[in-house]
């Protein structure tokens, strides 16, 4: 039901997107999703939660085969981001901010606190770098997030993978672009 609804909610946005459209998409009577889901809204939220918990895995996974060295592990979860983010389908989509312009003002408080606690994790990595002293590590991180989250406008497949523009950004940020 998760999947048909990202499917939907990524195709045709939230407000766009009915009960009715997912539940006969899954083969279920409109009233029984309210066995699963109170409200399309709690449907949004279980959808968005299960795309962070995507980037989640993808960077945990990426962060235990790194070899310790905090600028390659920020390199790591940069394109442990970008690989979901450019490969990850509907999920992905309806997790980049972009997107999240189409969501109820009520539950943006919700799915920004889920965003926070992602993004905890590069703040983490951030603040191990060895940066120049008066470095601003917030601004530091809104660059590289607004980096990352803005290459599904232009990539094309062939040209980059993703491990490569995550060396790219993080050599363009440390100041050694290759």
């Amino acid at each position: 039901m998760l999947d048909i609804a990202a499917e939907m909610f990524a195709a045709k946005g939230y407000a766009g997107t009915s009960i009715r459209n997912i539940t006969n998409a899954v083969g279920m009577l409109p009233g029984s999703i309210y066995y699963h889901f109170k409200s399309k809204e709690e449907l949004l939220l279980a959808v968005y939660r299960e795309g962070v918990a995507r980037f989640e895995t993808a960077l945990e996974t990426a962060l235990t085969e790194g070899s310790g060295d905090p600028w390659q592990a920020l390199e790591a979860a940069c394109a442990a981001h970008l690989s979901i983010l450019l490969n990850g389908g509907d999920y992905a989509r309806i997790v980049s901010p972009e997107f999240m312009r189409s969501f109820p003002p009520a539950i943006l408080v919700t799915l920004n606190a889920e965003r926070d606690r992602y993004e905890l994790h590069f703040e983490t990595l951030i603040a191990a770098l060895p940066l120049p002293p008066g470095t601003d590590r917030w601004l530091f991180k809104a660059a590289l997030f607004g980096s990352l989250n803005w290459s599904p406008t232009w990539y094309r497949k062939g040209r980059y993978a993703p491990g490569d523009i995550a060396r790219g950004f993080i050599g363009i940020l440390r100041g050694n672009p290759a």
